[in-house]
């Protein structure tokens, strides 16, 4: 069958159509995505304010366009962070489906974190042992952490890179008084989550998964061979060096610089002052960079929901 998986975030809004069935490998065939980056749009009170009820729109649509085109035959739409945490959150749900012409999916911070860490599980496979994950979105950063496909200690913290842009470096480029008050705050909100991780047995890998900490890792990372395949990995020391560079420079000029793509530019070194805050506080010297992440998870969790034709076991 051919799915579509439209990830509502809070940067982008993003359609990924790939042939799946249960029990086997998914392979995409169209990614697309409209950068709407609904955090410009939030109002003094938490809610999205009218423009950008309309951008989602306009980007729901256009997805769903591409959907008919592609021949999906099921469009699983999920939306999260800006959406469920709006204050006229319920409104933008409704003005969303009513584009879509089906229902939405709003998940929470510990259902994103979960199916994200079902689709790294499945990415790194069994072997691997224990695994640690780390997701920056546009509104929130999860954590996963287990040695199963469920994890042990699943977790959502409001630290996004367009929820913190907005709040600590709306200055461009931002000056190092806000990069570290910005620093402060993670550690404050990181601690609780820091404290439940650093008391689980220790990770066999520590993976992070995001687009944010994907053109991080294109920027400061290296390629390593292992587990039959090629992989990035992200070094601590090396993301801390680039920080006060990228601070530096205002946003129209990081990207021209290797992996930071322009929906990126603004939101990059927020991503990286709160990665480089957790990664401090759980002890990780490196992260491995997983392809797979939340959209991969909801198709495997929909794929693995159907029926096998009465096949017995």
């Amino acid at each position: 069958m051919r799915l579509g998986i439209l990830d509502i975030g809070s940067n982008t809004v993003h359609l990924l159509a790939a042939d799946a069935r249960p029990g086997g490998r998914p392979l995409a065939t169209t990614s697309d995505r409209t950068v709407v980056r609904l955090m410009r749009y939030l109002t003094p009170e938490g809610a999205i304010s009218e423009e950008g009820v309309q951008a989602l729109e306009a980007a729901v649509t256009r997805a769903r366009e591409i959907a008919v085109t592609e021949r999906v035959e099921t469009l699983l739409a999920t939306a999260t962070s800006a959406v469920r945490e709006a204050l006229n959150g319920e409104e933008v749900i409704a003005r969303i489906e009513a584009a879509l012409g089906q229902p939405l999916q709003v998940l929470t911070g510990v259902e994103e974190a979960g199916l994200t860490f079902l689709a790294v599980r499945r990415w790194f496979g069994w072997d691997a042992g224990r695994i640690l994950l780390l997701d920056i979105g546009g509104g929130s950063f999860e954590f996963a952490a287990g040695g199963d496909e469920v994890p042990e200690v699943a977790a959502s913290v409001p630290l996004g890179a367009g929820r913190m842009t907005v709040q600590f470096l709306p200055e461009d480029p931002p000056g190092e008084d806000a990069v570290e008050q910005l620093r402060a705050h993670a550690a404050e909100l990181l601690a609780p989550v820091a404290e439940n991780l650093n008391a689980l047995p220790a990770p066999d890998h520590m993976v992070g998964s995001s687009k944010a900490i994907r053109s991080l890792a294109n920027l400061a990372g290296r390629e390593v061979s292992g587990l039959g395949f090629d992989r990035t990995v992200l070094s601590r020391s090396s993301l801390k060096a680039w920080i006060p560079r990228l601070a530096r420079i205002p946003a129209i000029a990081r990207q021209e610089l290797p992996g930071i793509t322009p929906d990126r530019t603004f939101q990059i070194v927020a991503a990286a002052v709160v990665l480089h805050t957790a990664m401090k506080m759980l002890d990780i010297d490196e992260l491995e960079v997983s392809p797979w992440a939340l959209r991969e998870g909801v198709l495997l969790r929909y794929t693995e929901s159907l029926s096998w034709g009465g096949v017995g076991i």
